[in-house]
Order: structure tokens, then C-alpha cells, then sequence
């Protein structure tokens, strides 16, 4: 099976970031420019939670709060269930599944390296069974497979 590191090799390793002091409008302004649904908030360069469009939704909405008035701090989560490169693609699914989370942090030698969401799992999913059928159908054809 796929491993995380092929993902995204395929994906990209692009990582968007957040400061816990900055205020959850800012950070949902970037979310909607850059079409993601989650900053990664970092101090220092080091990991520190994660701001979702769901901890939006249920900490500042449902709160009653105001978004340019309260922190990313005071709204993300920080119990972060992170990944390796090595993981395997099945083992992040079970995990995002188990924990119901949407997005996982990769972590190598202690340092962010991507961020994989559950679509980018599940693309990745479809995308190599597309390519393992194809196969199939050029091996049972006799034709050869373009690359």
C-alpha cells in the first residue's frame, strides 16, 4: 500500500500557518484565500494545534463569539493526531476515522513536513485504483499501457 511520502510527492508539501495570536477572522480570511480548510498554528516552528473550519463553526459561532475579536489560540485544538511519512495511506484513514478528524500534520524528525486531509487521502485512493485498472484492462487486452 501507498505511503504518506507518496502523497505528497504528488500533492505538494505546501504547509499554511497560522500564529495563536492571531484573531480567527485573519485566519479564516486566509483559509477562504488560499481554498483550504485548515491552518496549521505554529510557534517558533514548532506544532502547536490546529485551526478547522469546524473549531470556527463550533468554538466562535456556536460560542457566541466574534471572529475578529477572539484568538486562534483560544479556539484550536491541540490534542493533534500527527503522521509520518512512512505511514501508510490505509492507516491514515482508520485514523482519521477513529479520532474523526479531517486534517493530519506530518511530522519528520520533529519538524512539519505536510498536511494531509481527507480528501487528499481519498483522491490519492481513487487515483491509484483508476491506474491499477487500467492495468487490468491493458494485461487482459494484450495492449500495452502509454505512460
Amino acid at each position: 500500500m501507498a505511503c504518506i511520502k507518496q502523497l505528497l510527492k504528488v500533492k505538494g508539501a505546501r504547509v499554511l500557518t497560522v500564529s495563536p495570536e492571531t484573531t480567527v477572522y485573519e485566519a479564516i480570511k486566509e483559509m477562504s484565500a488560499k481554498n483550504v480548510g485548515s491552518l496549521l498554528v505554529m510557534t517558533g516552528g514548532s506544532l502547536i494545534g490546529i485551526l478547522t473550519e469546524r473549531h470556527y463553526a463550533r468554538n466562535v459561532i456556536l460560542k457566541g463569539r466574534t471572529s475578529p475579536h477572539t484568538l486562534v489560540r483560544e479556539v484550536m485544538a491541540t490534542n493533534n493526531i500527527c503522521v509520518s511519512p512512512g505511514q501508510e495511506i490505509d492507516d491514515c484513514m482508520e485514523l482519521m476515522t477513529q479520532h474523526r478528524v479531517r486534517h493530519l500534520p506530518v511530522i519528520e524528525h520533529g519538524k512539519v513536513v505536510g498536511v494531509v486531509s481527507i480528501g487528499d487521502l481519498v483522491k490519492f485512493i481513487i487515483d491509484e485504483q483508476k491506474f491499477t485498472i487500467k492495468q487490468l484492462e491493458c494485461y487482459i487486452s494484450g495492449e500495452r499501457m502509454a505512460h
